[in-house]
């Protein structure tokens, strides 16, 4: 399960905006690398959407079925907000609903079958 927790307004390259929500998922318990102590996080992703500004307004507080997954990507510089430091990352968070994530589990690729 997720929730809507904002929204955020971008531009596209032509000048016209559009809006994304940002969802976030359950508490996770993680190790810290550092510290080796546990602490508490959830993971959020941001998601593109269609609707005008009211009603990504009106969705904040909302639930959704599914979860948001690391997912590898392309190498990207990213700057970290508290430090300005720049580190390259190789991936990403994004929301997958449910049935996306049963059919990603279940499928097998089209070159595996014979």
């Amino acid at each position: 399960m997720v929730t809507i927790t904002d929204y955020k307004t971008f531009s596209k390259e032509n000048g016209e905006n559009f809006f994304a929500l940002v969802v976030q998922g359950g508490l996770e318990a993680v190790r810290s690398a550092q510290t080796s102590k546990m602490y508490f996080t959830a993971k959020t992703a941001t998601v593109p959407t269609t609707f005008n500004e009211t009603t990504c307004k009106s969705l904040v507080g909302t639930t959704l079925d599914g979860s948001v997954k690391k997912v590898e990507c392309d190498d990207y510089e990213y700057t970290v907000k508290d430090t300005g430091e720049i580190i390259t990352l190789t991936h990403r968070y994004e929301y997958i609903s449910d049935e996306e994530e049963i059919l990603s589990n279940n499928l097998v690729d089209k070159e595996l079958v014979a």
